[in-house]
């Protein structure tokens, strides 16, 4: 087990100008553990939301910060070099499931290359423990709910998808070749504070102020495990510190996709407890106090009907349950959007 509190380097998250990795960085500097954090601002969604996520980590002055590109090979190689990162925790990747539709090249180079990238040189640096984003998008065709890390995930259904299941395999040629503890974490969908503009919670709120119409697919009969974002940061502390041992009864005859006889583990962080789209409409139309203006139309393509999280290995692993249900979490989302100025277009200051 790794106890933060006594490192005598920095965390290194990458992407800690991003949803989750905002609040991870700011949890782990509000517990006294110091963070440097890289990301490269791009423009996927509103960059000033990045800038004002970062201006409150900046107030933290065990909180250092370098805009980088992964892709930039030798810089990383640098940065390593010089700070001796002791544990990573990557979350910076280019997200969202459709636009990889229209720019399939950012998710070759950002989830890939720049992943190929992170993931080596901290192999080569010997960090403890190298914990990285993967999705619940990896389970693609699958209908077999609730999504369990033990069964195959082999059918994407989108590239974005395809390039987080990538990652694993990646990650799990390095912890067996090289014995490096690594953790794969299947994030279900995460809301909350400080949420990104392109999801559909953000996108339907705005929706419903300004009185725009909006899209639900598969006649809103889809089903989404929303987590909220602090229930999701604390299953991310809870394995941070508990790398992954190989696993001495894993069978080559019956492999196991969840474990290995390396040093490596993936893991679902859901709620465990799926909600239909249409209920979580209804859900922001009743704390707004305004109808949603609603086209029904059939399935997307890069979609997938359902998502449920098992969370059984991830309980039993660390004792820890989600403990915040829908309800309540959209409310704690929706007192932060409507401090914006009515259309989400305006950044608090705090």
């Amino acid at each position: 087990m790794i106890h933060l509190a006594n490192l005598d380097r920095p965390v290194l998250v990458t992407g800690c100008a991003g949803f989750i990795g905002f609040h991870l960085t700011k949890r782990l500097l509000i517990d006294g553990i110091p963070v440097f954090g890289l990301d490269n601002l791009n423009n996927y969604y509103d960059v000033s939301l990045k800038n004002a996520r970062l201006k409150i980590l900046q107030e933290f002055t065990s909180f250092r910060f370098q805009k980088q590109d992964l892709i930039d090979n030798d810089a990383l190689e640098k940065l390593f070099l010089k700070e001796r990162f002791p544990v990573v925790v990557h979350l910076a990747a280019q997200p969202g499931v459709r636009y990889s539709d229209k720019n399939p090249r950012a998710y070759l180079d950002s989830n890939l290359v720049g992943f190929f990238n992170i993931l080596d040189v901290s192999q080569r640096f010997k960090v403890s423990h190298f914990v990285y984003a993967s999705s619940s998008s990896v389970y693609g065709l699958s209908t077999r709910l609730p999504f369990s890390e033990h069964d195959q995930a082999d059918h994407p259904v989108s590239l974005y998808a395809a390039s987080k299941k990538a990652n694993e395999l990646l990650v799990h040629s390095y912890s067996h070749r090289f014995g490096m503890p690594s953790t794969g974490l299947r994030f279900f969908i995460a809301y909350g504070s400080w949420y990104r503009p392109d999801m559909a919670l953000f996108k339907f709120s705005r929706a419903i102020l300004t009185g725009e119409p909006i899209t639900l697919h598969n006649n809103g009969k889809m089903q989404r495990d929303y987590i909220y974002i602090d229930d999701l940061v604390e299953g991310i502390l809870a394995l941070l510190i508990r790398p992954p041992a190989p696993n001495r009864e894993w069978s080559g005859n019956h492999p196991d996709p969840a474990t290995s006889s390396a040093p490596y583990r993936v893991y679902n962080i859901g709620a465990g407890h799926p909600v239909e789209m249409s209920y979580v409409l209804k859900l922001l139309e009743e704390n707004i106090g305004k109808k949603a203006v609603v086209e029904l139309v059939s399935m997307h393509p890069s979609e997938v009907q359902n998502t449920c999280a098992d969370i059984t290995d991830f309980t039993r692993d660390t004792g820890y349950q989600p403990k915040v249900p829908i309800e309540e979490g959209i409310k704690l989302f929706l007192e932060w959007f409507l401090d914006y100025d009515g259309s989400g277009r305006t950044i608090p200051t705090a």
